[in-house]
Parts: C-alpha cells; structure tokens; sequence
C-alpha cells in the first residue's frame, strides 16, 4: 500500500512539474532537396564567377606564377639541403640567396650576350655602310658548293656585288621597317622585365611559404580529387623534375660540348655560339638551328671542311642526346614513352611557349598515369 502512494505521489510530482514546464520547441523542418540544389547552385556558381574575375584580373602574370612554381619545384630538392645544413637560418633568408642566385644564373649569360651582341652590332653596322658604298664581292666559297652554286652566284652578283643594287637592298634591312621592328623588340624587352622581376617576387614567397602551401594544396586536393589527388601531385612534381634534368641539364651539356667544337674548329665567338647552342637545344631539334648558323659563318670564311665537321659532330651529339640520354632521363621520372614525351614537349612549345617545355611532359604524365589507373582498376605505383 504504501508502494502505491508513493507512486501516486510521484507520479502527481511529474504531472505537475510537466503542468509548468513550457512546451517544446517545434522542430524546424528539414530544407526540400530543390532548395539544397538551389543553395549549391547559387554557391558553386558564385564561385566561379569569383574565380573567373581573378583570372581575369591576373592573366597577365599567370606565366610568371607558373614560371615561379616550376623553378621552385627544381631547386627544391637543393632547399631542403639547405634547410638541413643551416637549421638555425630564417626561411626568408634562405628563400632570398636561393631568389639571387636564380637571377644571377640567368641575368649574367644574358648580359653576356646582349654585351657580345651589341659589340656585334657595331661591327654589322660598318660593315653594311661599307657595302652600300662599294657593293660585296661574292666569296669564293659559293663557287665550291655542292650544287646551287651559279644561282647563288648570279643572286649575290645581282643584290650585293653591285654598290647602287647593294645601298638599295640594305636600304630595307635599315629602314623604316627596321625602326619598327626595334621599337616593338624595346616594348618588348621591357614587358619580358616586369614580368621576369615579378617571377623572382612570386618564387622568394613559394621557398619561403612552401610548407604551408603544400599543406593548403594538399588539403584542397583531398577534398576535390580524393585519395588521387595526392598522386596526381606527385606525379606532376616528378615529371617537371625529370623534364628539367632531360631538357635543361641535357640542353647545357649539348652547349658545353658544342662550345669546345666551336674553339677547335675556329668558329667565329664560340662562347656565345656556345649559349645559343645550349638554350636551343632545350627544345627537341632546336639545336640544329645554331648548327646551321655556325656552319655558315664558317663558309663565309671559306672554310668548307670545317663547315662539314661542325654539322657531322653537332648532328651526333644532337642524335645522342635527343635519342638516348634524353628519353632516359625524362621517360624514367614520368614513366612516359618517349612518344608521349616528345608529344608533351612540342605541344607545349606550340600552345605556351617555352613554358611549355616543362607544363607539356607534366600533363602528358598525369593524363597517361590516370589512364593507366583506370585500365588496371587500381592506383598506379608512384616512382621513387
């Protein structure tokens, strides 16, 4: 009995403590998936929009960024020694050595050349003041060539040898066009400045900021890509690499090599032939270019067998470099045929220049490794 009275009085307790309570909140009803739909709309195209206003507004330096973000990809394996070697170094300092030292490897052979050049083109002009007043006789070497030799002959007797024919035809190399052509190279020169200045900014800010940069591309990634985001990473960083060891690497030692072939044989300034020889040859076949050049200036001193030697020995440098060190060095970071590397590369030079040396091979790589993904049903094995 008295269980029941307890229980009673228990239970008139509870009634009365929910008597004065107030009532409970209604729950808000859960959003219709059109206004979910409407909500990821209206957010994912605001983006864009946002995302198209800032291309928009910084097209003008996108090559200078990606310039930046490639040069730091190849000289980050020599940070991290840095880093290594002096832990106690703020990262500002080591990001501006690293920012000097890349503009002093590329403004110093620049300088070189632009000084030679304009020794050059002191020397050019007297010779074609001196042409206009008493014609060009034609060099004994057209005589010894092969085959062409009397059309050369009768051209060069028609345009150059004669003083009036001479002034007139180097009246259009030194006219109007050419102060055209020069002021557009001075605007030109001067826009190539900016943006060369504005790469060094961006590439001291990408060594200097590169942890959490990587950790922010990282985390952006996982969230749009998944776990392939990573790889794609991965695989992007080491096909620029290995395009820089084969292009660059492989294009200098060309130079080097070429340069010592240009002293034996009395090629006129073989140092900046040299430098010619091994920028050009960073582009596949480029090098044959400069190789034509060298050889002509070696006719025109009537000089036909070491004409010959410099295009037999530049042609097997050029085929063993192109041929074997290249694919080797570019196919075993980017696990791409050399088809598909000589694809990237051209196709690169022709969309972007000569930042698409180093863009081509890289989503060549990436295109070639998802498809592989996705013929094998399974991730592909990153390289070491």
């Amino acid at each position: 009995m008295k269980h029941v009275t307890l229980s009673r009085a228990s239970t008139a307790r509870y009634s009365r403590g929910m008597a004065s309570s107030p009532p409970a909140a209604p729950r808000p009803a859960a959003p219709l998936p059109t206004d979910v739909r409407r909500a990821t709309i209206v957010r994912a195209s605001f983006i864009a929009i946002i995302a198209l206003l800032g291309l928009w507004v910084a097209h003008n330096f996108l090559p200078a960024l990606i310039w930046a973000v490639v040069i730091a990809v190849a000289i980050d394996p020599l940070v991290q020694r840095a880093e290594r070697h002096f832990p106690q170094a703020r990262p500002s300092l080591i990001a501006l050595g690293f920012t000097v030292a890349v503009a002093l490897l590329i403004l110093l052979p620049v300088g070189f050349g632009l000084a030679q050049g304009a020794r050059e083109a002191h020397d050019a002009l007297a010779w074609i003041k001196d042409a206009r007043e008493h014609g060009v006789p034609p060099p004994a070497w057209i005589a010894t060539l092969p085959f062409g030799s009397s059309e050369v002959a009768s051209w060069w007797q028609a345009n150059l040898a004669d003083p009036a024919a001479a002034n007139e035809f180097f009246h259009h190399l030194t006219g109007t066009t050419m102060r055209t052509r020069t002021r557009l190279i001075g605007f030109g020169l001067i826009h190539r400045s900016v943006i060369f200045g504005f790469t060094l900014l961006a590439l001291f800010f990408l060594i200097r900021d590169r942890d959490a940069i990587v950790a922010q591309f990282r985390t952006v990634s996982a969230k749009v890509l998944g776990p392939a985001g990573e790889r794609i990473g991965r695989q992007a960083l080491l096909s620029v690499r290995g395009t820089i060891d084969g292009l660059v690497l492989v294009g200098m030692g060309e130079g080097a090599i070429m340069a010592v072939v240009y002293v034996v044989l009395g090629v006129p300034h073989p140092i900046l032939l040299g430098l010619a020889t091994g920028i050009a040859a960073m582009i596949p076949f480029g090098a044959a270019v400069v190789l034509a050049i060298a050889a002509l200036l070696l006719l025109v001193q009537s000089s036909v067998s070491g004409a010959i030697a410099v295009g037999a020995i530049g042609l097997v440098v050029v085929f063993v470099a192109d041929h074997f060190v290249r694919p080797a060095l570019i196919g075993g970071a980017t696990r791409l045929p050399f088809l598909w590397v000589l694809i990237g590369i051209l196709g690169g030079v022709e969309t972007l220049g000569l930042l698409g040396l180093f863009v081509g091979p890289a989503t060549m790589a990436v295109l070639v490794m998802l498809w592989r993904e996705l013929v094998a049903g399974k991730p592909d094995a990153p390289v070491a």
